[in-house]
């Protein structure tokens, strides 16, 4: 058995017994019933995660993974590829977005090379996974061998393992790869289903006409990896990223450990989505961060029914979005744990 399927195995429903008890500390804070809100279903489904409801929410990590793409030469992107390393070493060295925004939060934030289309040679800190300099080119053909897929969802895996390992109790996702948005938006087509106009956005930028030529490309993508569009599996090795792969994989390793996961934007739902294609209840383990301005993003939330926490009008991946939502799950689990009941207050509760 390899180590996607034993994990796979392994997730189970998160304890939705406890929600009764949850429900009811949280009713018995010194507030009215439910006056905090979305706060409170942060917490409440914290509890339900992890299995208690006496929760301990220590220490948060938030992986970037990065990843180039072979579609890039389809004019797809406003920016030329070798961005994508020269952002990695900017995010090693902190000056990035979401160096910044973890550093707020309090995350630790780590860089994990899956698929650069560079040696990346004298980046230090860098997590080194990677299983090939890029993927192919789906508009010819597809990304990668379904072993290269699995190789790149057992990396994620092993990640969330290791960090739980280490003591994180919050993960988060984020993404770094030149052209990305368009082999997440063909994996939402084909995996949601929906109509390419409807999931495509201008990514880094694109004016009118490199949109129209961007859903072009994407049909097309779809079209010619039609017979690859079986499984999630195989249909994320047909038009999926390896970045994409490894976001997947944290979901899953993290599910099976019990743990939550904070999706972060466009890309991140991508790989997010892919994880419960593979396992549904994986679904119940994920804080959407979110709502991103790229335009298929509201499209998948509302098919997938899900309810970002944020809407920022952000567009930057990186991670930055799950790293904002983290301050909010931990508000919110202060609330739970800090926040003084009715009786131990001696407050009178409502009549």
């Amino acid at each position: 058995m390899t180590i996607l399927e034993e994990t796979i195995r392994t997730i189970r429903p998160v304890h939705t017994a406890l929600e009764p008890a949850v429900r009811s500390h949280l009713d018995q804070l010194t507030k009215p019933p439910k006056s905090l809100g979305l706060l409170e279903d942060l917490a409440a489904q914290y509890c339900l995660v992890t299995g208690t409801d006496r929760p301990v929410l220590g220490r948060k990590k938030i992986f970037t993974f990065a990843g180039d793409h072979g579609v890039a030469a389809e004019g797809v992107s406003a920016y030329p590829q070798e961005v994508t390393p020269q952002m990695v070493r900017n995010m090693l060295a902190g000056g990035a977005a979401i160096n910044v925004l973890a550093r707020q939060a309090g995350a630790q934030a780590v860089v994990v090379d899956l698929g650069v289309n560079d040696p990346l040679d004298g980046a230090p800190g860098l997590i080194r996974r990677k299983v090939k300099f890029g993927t192919d080119n789906i508009a010819q053909g597809p990304a990668m061998t379904e072993a290269e897929a699995v190789t790149a969802l057992e990396t994620g895996i092993d990640l969330a393992r290791e960090a739980v390992a280490e003591g994180f109790d919050l993960l988060g996702t984020g993404d770094m790869g030149i052209a990305n948005t368009t082999p997440s938006s063909a994996l939402f087509a084909a995996l949601l289903p929906c109509p390419v106009e409807e999931i495509t956005g201008r990514g880094t930028g694109i004016d009118d006409a490199g949109l129209l030529h961007k859903i072009r490309v994407i049909k097309d993508i779809l079209w010619i990896n039609r017979d690859r569009l079986g499984d999630p599996l195989q249909t994320l090795a047909a038009v999926g990223g390896l970045e994409i792969a490894g976001i997947a994989g944290l979901c899953l390793g993290a599910a099976a450990a019990s743990r939550p996961v904070v999706v972060d934007g466009f890309i991140s739902s991508a790989g997010a989505l892919v994880a419960c294609r593979l396992a549904p209840v994986v679904r119940d383990y994920l804080y959407f961060s979110h709502q991103s301005e790229e335009a298929g993003h509201a499209t998948f939330l509302k098919l997938f029914r899900v309810e970002p926490i944020l809407n920022l009008r952000m567009r930057l991946g990186e991670g930055t979005g799950a790293a904002l939502a983290m301050t909010l799950i931990e508000a919110a689990m202060r609330i739970y744990n800090e926040m003084a009941t009715f009786a131990s207050a001696g407050v009178s509760g409502k009549e």
